[in-house]
């Protein structure tokens, strides 16, 4: 009997210790999200302060719009960029598939690709090496994925529409290559 009720004792010790650990976890947010001086006294009263003395949906009377910043405001269009490791990648692969090592370069645009999946960038450079290697048709998806995820960067989607004008022209589809060079032209302009 001991023994039975040693096990259930260790058992919901083991329990709750795990618990404590996972509740833990949901209590510590990211390093760079560093809180405001005096936010905790603030959460306390049930006041939330906006950035820069800011409330929100503040709207300005003279161009009847909302404020840039405030959370009234349409959110500003996205502007792609690697960050410093896919970067890396991203310049290392090209040098591999300068010198003709294709799958070496493809792996290593998948390592980028781990690392910012969701940057079309990344799907673009790695459009350009399938392309290169002679898969077109492969490309022309690579491309299509990266067009889907540069909305809002006319310059992303310009790349996207170029890189998939390139592919149809590949695959001798000169018509619809005409009708995207002209899309990336558009893009390119604004």
């Amino acid at each position: 009997m001991a023994r039975q009720r040693y096990g259930f004792v260790r058992a919901g010790a083991g329990a709750l210790g795990a618990a404590v650990a996972l509740s833990g976890c949901a209590l510590v947010g990211p390093p760079y999200a560093a809180a405001p001086p005096n936010a905790a006294a603030s959460a306390r009263r049930g006041v939330i302060q906006q950035p820069n003395g800011a409330q929100p949906g503040t709207w300005s009377a003279a161009a009847g719009q909302a404020e840039p910043g405030s959370p009234g405001a349409p959110p500003a269009p996205p502007n792609y960029q690697l960050g410093p490791a896919a970067q890396s990648l991203v310049a290392m692969a090209r040098v591999q598939q300068r010198s003709g090592n294709f799958g070496l370069a493809a792996e290593t645009l998948d390592r980028a690709l781990s690392i910012e999946p969701r940057n079309p960038l990344v799907w673009l450079a790695l459009g350009r090496e399938n392309l290169a290697a002679g898969n077109a048709a492969q490309a022309y998806g690579i491309a299509r994925k990266a067009l889907y995820l540069a909305s809002g960067d006319t310059h992303a989607e310009a790349s996207a529409w170029g890189l998939i004008a390139a592919t149809l022209r590949a695959e001798g589809r000169n018509q619809e290559a005409l009708a995207a060079e002209r899309k990336a032209a558009l893009l390119s302009v604004q």
